[in-house]
């Protein structure tokens, strides 16, 4: 795992909100992201959901209303959730927080295509 990129903002707050399934991160640079544990869950940086190489991402369906039950601090780099359906292995630095924050609108439009492209839906079985 590479250190953290030396221009990337560091977190001043994590906050999770369980009612509403949201992860709140407060950055060093003002930015605030809301991230909800569905959207989290689906762009989990673990080799299980990500592949190991371009191409090869596994379409997470049936997350809606997943929540993240544990979270663990990983060094002084990353957190580590633990989400209701058992997945436990996606770390997530503060680099990769903060890009999937900034890029969040587009990158849940992308899921979404993703997930009409293959017929498949984001309410459980």
């Amino acid at each position: 795992m590479a250190g953290l990129d030396k221009n990337t903002p560091l977190p001043t707050e994590i906050k999770l909100h369980q009612a509403s399934h949201i992860l709140e991160v407060a950055f060093n640079d003002g930015s605030i992201f809301q991230l909800p544990y569905e959207f989290l869950r689906v762009y989990s940086p673990s080799a299980e959901v990500r592949g190991h190489g371009h191409g090869q991402e596994t379409l997470q369906v049936g997350k809606q209303g997943v929540t993240i039950t544990g979270i663990e601090p990983v060094g002084s780099y990353a957190v580590q959730p633990t989400f209701s359906d058992g997945h436990d292995s996606g770390i997530y630095s503060w680099d990769y927080l903060y890009e999937i924050g900034k890029n969040q609108q587009m990158l849940w439009e992308r899921y979404l295509q993703r997930l009409a492209d293959a017929g498949a839906s984001r309410t459980p079985l």
